[in-house]
Protein backbone atom coordinates (compact mmCIF):
# COMPACT_ATOMS: atom_id res chain seq x y z
CA UNK A 1 0.00 0.00 0.00
CA UNK A 2 1.05 3.05 -1.33
CA UNK A 3 -0.20 7.08 -0.35
CA UNK A 4 0.12 9.90 -2.44
CA UNK A 5 -0.70 13.97 -1.42
CA UNK A 6 0.68 17.08 -2.13
CA UNK A 7 2.46 19.03 0.78
CA UNK A 8 3.19 22.83 1.09
CA UNK A 9 6.51 23.27 3.41
CA UNK A 10 4.95 23.16 6.62
CA UNK A 11 3.86 19.64 5.50
CA UNK A 12 -0.02 21.03 5.18
CA UNK A 13 -2.34 18.64 2.99
CA UNK A 14 -5.50 20.79 3.40
CA UNK A 15 -7.61 23.46 4.26
CA UNK A 16 -11.67 23.50 4.46
CA UNK A 17 -11.72 19.98 3.32
CA UNK A 18 -10.40 20.38 0.08
CA UNK A 19 -7.02 20.95 -1.91
CA UNK A 20 -4.79 24.09 -0.83
CA UNK A 21 -3.33 24.48 -4.15
CA UNK A 22 -4.90 23.78 -7.92
CA UNK A 23 -1.57 22.50 -10.00
CA UNK A 24 -2.32 20.86 -13.24
CA UNK A 25 1.25 18.72 -12.86
CA UNK A 26 0.37 17.32 -9.49
CA UNK A 27 -3.30 16.52 -10.63
CA UNK A 28 -1.94 14.62 -13.52
CA UNK A 29 0.73 12.98 -11.39
CA UNK A 30 -2.01 11.99 -9.45
CA UNK A 31 -4.55 10.71 -12.17
CA UNK A 32 -1.79 8.90 -14.21
CA UNK A 33 -0.61 7.27 -10.99
CA UNK A 34 -4.13 6.21 -9.30
CA UNK A 35 -5.77 5.06 -12.60
CA UNK A 36 -6.65 1.47 -12.73
CA UNK A 37 -5.98 0.79 -9.30
CA UNK A 38 -7.93 0.83 -5.35
CA UNK A 39 -7.85 4.12 -3.83
CA UNK A 40 -8.86 4.06 0.01
CA UNK A 41 -10.09 7.09 1.41
CA UNK A 42 -11.72 8.78 4.71
CA UNK A 43 -15.70 9.73 4.15
CA UNK A 44 -14.85 13.54 4.30
CA UNK A 45 -12.32 12.83 1.32
CA UNK A 46 -15.45 11.37 -0.59
CA UNK A 47 -17.51 13.87 0.42
CA UNK A 48 -15.52 16.45 -0.91
CA UNK A 49 -15.01 15.18 -4.90
CA UNK A 50 -17.57 16.91 -6.98
CA UNK A 51 -20.98 15.98 -6.30
CA UNK A 52 -19.65 13.49 -3.73
CA UNK A 53 -19.02 11.09 -6.34
CA UNK A 54 -15.98 8.42 -6.09
CA UNK A 55 -13.15 8.90 -8.47
CA UNK A 56 -13.92 7.25 -12.45
CA UNK A 57 -12.28 4.38 -13.36
CA UNK A 58 -10.73 3.35 -9.71
CA UNK A 59 -11.88 1.26 -7.22
CA UNK A 60 -12.79 3.54 -4.53
CA UNK A 61 -13.05 2.11 -0.56
CA UNK A 62 -14.26 4.87 2.04
CA UNK A 63 -13.96 3.97 5.49
CA UNK A 64 -17.15 5.39 6.77
CA UNK A 65 -18.58 4.50 10.55
CA UNK A 66 -22.41 4.12 10.12
CA UNK A 67 -22.38 5.45 6.75
CA UNK A 68 -24.79 4.35 4.39
CA UNK A 69 -23.90 1.22 1.30
CA UNK A 70 -23.68 2.35 -1.89
CA UNK A 71 -23.36 1.19 -5.48
CA UNK A 72 -20.70 3.56 -6.85
CA UNK A 73 -17.71 2.65 -3.91
CA UNK A 74 -16.94 0.07 -1.66
CA UNK A 75 -17.96 1.81 1.95
CA UNK A 76 -16.44 -0.10 5.45
CA UNK A 77 -17.68 0.54 9.44
CA UNK A 78 -14.39 -0.01 10.65
CA UNK A 79 -10.52 -0.69 10.41
CA UNK A 80 -11.18 -4.33 10.77
CA UNK A 81 -13.28 -4.40 8.17
CA UNK A 82 -10.97 -2.01 5.56
CA UNK A 83 -7.94 -4.08 6.51
CA UNK A 84 -10.12 -7.42 5.38
CA UNK A 85 -11.11 -5.54 2.31
CA UNK A 86 -7.36 -4.32 1.20
CA UNK A 87 -6.86 -8.26 1.54
CA UNK A 88 -8.26 -9.15 -2.11
CA UNK A 89 -6.24 -6.58 -3.68
CA UNK A 90 -2.30 -6.45 -5.25
CA UNK A 91 -0.67 -3.99 -2.56
CA UNK A 92 1.45 -2.49 -5.01
CA UNK A 93 -1.88 -1.36 -6.39
CA UNK A 94 -3.40 0.06 -3.09
CA UNK A 95 -3.32 4.29 -2.71
CA UNK A 96 -4.37 5.97 0.54
CA UNK A 97 -5.49 9.29 -0.41
CA UNK A 98 -6.98 10.97 2.61
CA UNK A 99 -7.89 12.48 4.47
CA UNK A 100 -5.31 13.28 7.16
CA UNK A 101 -6.86 11.03 10.10
CA UNK A 102 -6.69 8.21 7.08
CA UNK A 103 -3.24 9.07 6.51
CA UNK A 104 -2.04 9.25 10.05
CA UNK A 105 -3.92 5.59 10.23
CA UNK A 106 -2.69 3.45 7.68
CA UNK A 107 0.89 5.86 7.31
CA UNK A 108 2.84 2.79 9.30
CA UNK A 109 1.36 -0.06 6.77
CA UNK A 110 2.51 1.94 3.51
CA UNK A 111 5.89 0.78 2.12
CA UNK A 112 6.06 4.33 0.19
CA UNK A 113 4.67 7.60 0.40
CA UNK A 114 4.56 9.77 -2.74
CA UNK A 115 4.83 13.62 -1.88
CA UNK A 116 4.56 16.30 -4.36
CA UNK A 117 6.36 19.30 -2.41
CA UNK A 118 5.03 22.62 -2.90
CA UNK A 119 7.32 24.93 -2.68
CA UNK A 120 5.10 27.59 -0.74
CA UNK A 121 2.70 27.93 2.66
CA UNK A 122 -0.63 27.16 1.73
CA UNK A 123 -2.93 27.94 5.10
CA UNK A 124 -3.36 24.55 5.98
CA UNK A 125 -5.42 23.20 8.58
CA UNK A 126 -5.02 19.49 7.96
CA UNK A 127 -1.17 17.89 8.09
CA UNK A 128 1.00 15.17 7.50
CA UNK A 129 3.88 13.90 9.22
CA UNK A 130 6.73 15.47 8.52
CA UNK A 131 8.67 12.51 6.65
CA UNK A 132 12.25 14.16 6.78
CA UNK A 133 12.20 13.60 10.61
CA UNK A 134 10.34 9.87 10.92
CA UNK A 135 13.44 7.82 11.22
CA UNK A 136 11.21 4.63 9.68
CA UNK A 137 11.18 7.14 6.34
CA UNK A 138 14.10 7.41 4.32
CA UNK A 139 14.05 9.66 0.63
CA UNK A 140 14.39 7.61 -2.27
CA UNK A 141 13.35 9.73 -5.21
CA UNK A 142 13.33 13.68 -5.89
CA UNK A 143 12.84 15.19 -8.84
CA UNK A 144 14.26 18.45 -9.82
CA UNK A 145 12.22 21.28 -8.94
CA UNK A 146 9.75 22.32 -11.62
CA UNK A 147 7.89 25.39 -12.23
CA UNK A 148 3.78 25.32 -12.99
CA UNK A 149 1.00 27.11 -12.12
CA UNK A 150 2.78 30.18 -10.26
CA UNK A 151 4.47 26.71 -8.08
CA UNK A 152 7.76 25.27 -7.96
CA UNK A 153 6.98 21.56 -7.09
CA UNK A 154 8.98 18.38 -6.17
CA UNK A 155 7.84 14.96 -6.91
CA UNK A 156 9.32 13.36 -3.89
CA UNK A 157 9.20 9.31 -2.67
CA UNK A 158 9.65 8.05 1.04
CA UNK A 159 10.46 4.30 1.44
CA UNK A 160 8.82 2.94 4.94
CA UNK A 161 11.46 0.77 6.16
CA UNK A 162 9.16 -0.45 8.81
CA UNK A 163 6.25 -1.46 7.27
CA UNK A 164 3.58 -3.29 9.23
CA UNK A 165 1.36 -5.75 8.11
CA UNK A 166 -2.39 -5.53 8.31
Amino acid sequence: MKAILHADIEWGIGSKNGLMFSIPADMKFFRETTTGNIVVMGSNTLKSFPGGKPLKNRTNIVLYPDGEKREDCIVVNSLDELFAELKKYDTEKIYVIGGAMMYKTLLPYCSEVLVTKVNAVGGADAYFENLDENTSFELVYESETVETNGYEIKFTTYKNNKVKSY
